[in-house]
């Protein structure tokens, strides 16, 4: 598994507007993108730290996967994104290695990525996400 950078930060948020006021407002970040993943049940805001972006999350449903961990824990940090060359083949490696999967194969995120999460009962409790452009 070539791991290049984190990817992403997600946060899990119950309002996406006032979120987005607080990191353009008080931390006089740049929002540049907002994008709905209808099948992960999620609305996203997206700024840049360097190379390294935050990402932020408003459940669209309270039975989609970010409601019910706000249900369950509340806001704040959801999952840690590393970038890969191939987030289907390092899948593959992770399950290999022991590593409990929440995806087999990866699937289409934000941003147009590919994307698969490890579980976190095998991640030391962190949800960590596997992103590739191919």
């Amino acid at each position: 598994m070539n791991i290049s950078h984190i990817e992403h930060i997600g946060i899990a948020v119950n309002n996406l507007e006032e979120s987005i006021k607080y990191y353009e407002e008080v931390l006089g970040m740049k929002c540049y993108s907002i994008e709905e993943v209808a099948d992960q049940k999620v609305k996203t805001a997206f700024f840049l730290v360097g190379q390294t972006k935050i990402e932020l999350l408003e459940s669209t449903s309270p039975d989609g996967p970010i409601g019910k961990f706000i249900e369950k824990k509340g806001q704040g940090i959801h999952h840690l994104a590393f970038a890969v060359d191939n987030a289907t083949e390092a899948l593959k490696l992770a399950e290999e290695r022991g590593v409990a999967l929440v995806d087999k194969v990866s699937r289409k995120g934000a941003e147009g990525l590919n994307i698969g999460f490890l579980h976190p009962k095998s991640t030391h409790g962190v949800l960590t996400e596997l992103c590739s452009k191919k």
